[in-house]
């Protein structure tokens, strides 16, 4: 069977031994791309608009067009539509009143926040404190840095809203990079499958929401990271993944997963070494705030604790629904545990699948869990999903399905704000409305996690194993043998997946080596 992956690590290119020494690539050779067009319906019946499906002759790599450079520009592309989607708020309805915004769907904090935040009068981020009720930035240091500098680059001269719409514009540019390193980066990390970035770079929910906040960055960080790890750089991906969680709070959860699949393979150097880079570069952006800023730093994890029941989530739901809405210290209590117990079933899955899944399903489902179990769901959080899910189920049709399910929360929220904000008028959607709004968001995700679940307790069904690969974006973890397994996996081992076109994959017996 000449598609099984080698147990034998020093057939992975760029992996380590368990001990955690280097070793050279045996092939410099890039392996052939996955052609979307032959193993996915929807991509096929969308390749008609441009010539029809690619045939066996088709080149890759021959000329200047390969399959990462179409991605990055297609991803540009997206990004520019969704700036012209904003025109209608550049061009005065981010300052004609509250409804405007809302009613155009093209509302952005980040023009607001310029004068919000202290950046038009110069204040200093968590050093200065603000005017009015929010007495320091509530953001993390990376992204205050980000906010920051941004304002270095915008005039100061001209009306309040000249300088709010070129800041806007500023921030844009510097997001649009982002968003073309998170497509690419999306493509590098399966080399095999570059074209499932395509998911990415045609997101609609990206395009409409890339520029509401600085998300992106986090993001950005994130898919770099990942691609580090695919690419067995441990200690690359936990700096990375560092600086991610110091620009937002949600990519720490990556860590966890990552626990669990280097536990069942015994992987621990690795994760160690991943773990301490982490932490490190961490502290390295945020000790000097805390030491020279302490109450402007801790700003951030006091406003999420603080913060109540707000937009988008289940809880805001229940208590619109109650006669007795919980306090938001019950919620914060509820929410935790409801996150703690989803985690622990994660790890459970992970530990008792027939395959140790794939990194980036574990990831997917984790955020996932955050992003159900949260009590506000702001539009813009889609971002922090949407490269997790090209790579965990890099499907069209259940890829585009939660999508629409995130177009309609999108459009849902912003009329459910011009209905708040136009008084008697009553313009947009009314509670009732925006309550199936967020059904429909909480569904569309649950149903995606429900098809990733499906392909790890079936991974037959899951479409990378199908095509002969284990785990792509695992590192170290490709095709390694098991550790440490419950359930299922400790059965003997069997072929997981086949296909009519492919080969059968297949991976080692439990071990009982845990020395790595």
């Amino acid at each position: 069977m000449s598609g099984m992956p080698s147990a034998d690590p020093s057939a992975r290119p760029g992996a380590e031994t368990p001990s955690g020494s280097a070793y050279e690539p045996v092939s410099p050779q890039e392996p052939e791309p996955v052609r979307p067009t032959k193993e996915d319906e929807v991509a096929r019946a969308g390749s008609e608009l441009l010539g029809g499906p690619s045939g066996r002759r088709a080149l890759y790599t021959a000329d200047w067009w390969s399959p990462v450079r179409v991605i990055a520009l297609i991803a540009l592309g997206m990004f520019a539509l969704g700036m012209v989607q904003k025109m209608p708020c550049y061009n005065g309805a981010w300052f004609s009143g509250a409804s405007s915004q809302y009613t155009h769907a093209c509302y952005s904090d980040i023009p607001h926040l310029y004068e919000g935040r202290g950046f038009a009068d110069g204040l200093v981020p968590y050093f200065d404190r603000l005017p009015g009720e929010m007495e320091y930035l509530e953001y993390p240091v990376l992204t205050g840095a980000f906010m920051e500098m941004a304002s270095w680059v915008t005039p100061g001269s001209g009306s309040i809203q000249h300088q709010e719409k070129i800041y806007w514009m500023v921030n844009a540019g510097i997001l649009m990079v982002c968003a073309a390193v998170v497509a690419v980066c999306v493509a590098r990390t399966h080399r095999r499958r570059p074209w499932d970035a395509l998911l990415v770079a045609l997101a609609p929910a990206l395009a409409l929401t890339a520029t509401i906040n600085w998300d992106l960055l986090a993001v950005a960080l994130t898919a770099a990271a990942m691609m580090m790890w695919a690419r067995a750089r441990p200690l690359a991906f936990g700096i990375l993944l560092g600086l991610a969680t110091a620009a937002k709070l949600y990519p720490v959860l990556l860590l966890g997963p990552l626990l669990i699949l280097c536990w069942r393979a015994g992987w621990w150097r690795a994760f160690g070494t991943g773990l301490v880079g982490a932490a490190g570069t961490w502290l390295a952006v945020n000790l000097p705030v805390i030491l020279l800023a302490g109450d402007g730093w801790s700003k951030f994890y006091t406003f999420s604790q603080e913060r109540d029941v707000d937009f988008g989530s289940f809880w805001l739901i229940l208590n619109q629904r109650t006669e007795s809405p919980l306090s938001t210290d019950t919620v914060n209590i509820l929410a935790v545990a409801l996150m703690i117990l989803a985690c622990l079933a994660i790890g459970a899955l992970g530990l008792s699948a027939p395959r140790r899944p794939r990194f980036a399903q574990l990831a997917f489902l984790v955020v996932a869990a955050f992003i159900l179990t949260n009590k506000v769901y702001s539009p813009q959080y889609v971002l922090w999903l949407i490269p997790l899910a090209a790579l965990a189920r890099p499907r069209w049709r259940d890829f585009l399905i939660w999508q629409a399910c995130e177009v309609a929360y999108f459009l849902g929220i912003w009329l459910y704000l011009a209905y708040t904000t136009s008084g008697d008028a009553h313009k947009g959607l009314p509670t009732e409305g925006y309550q199936v709004a967020i059904a429909v968001h909480l569904l569309g995700t649950l149903y995606l996690c429900a098809v990733v679940v499906r392909d790890i307790l079936m991974p037959e069904r899951d479409v990378v194993r199908r095509g002969g690969d284990d785990d792509p974006s695992g590192g170290v973890l490709d095709g390694a043998e098991d550790a440490f397994v419950l359930g299922l996996a400790a059965q003997p081992a069997r072929p997981v997946a086949h296909s009519a076109e492919g080969p059968l994959v297949k991976w080692g017996a439990a071990t009982t080596d845990m020395s790595r």
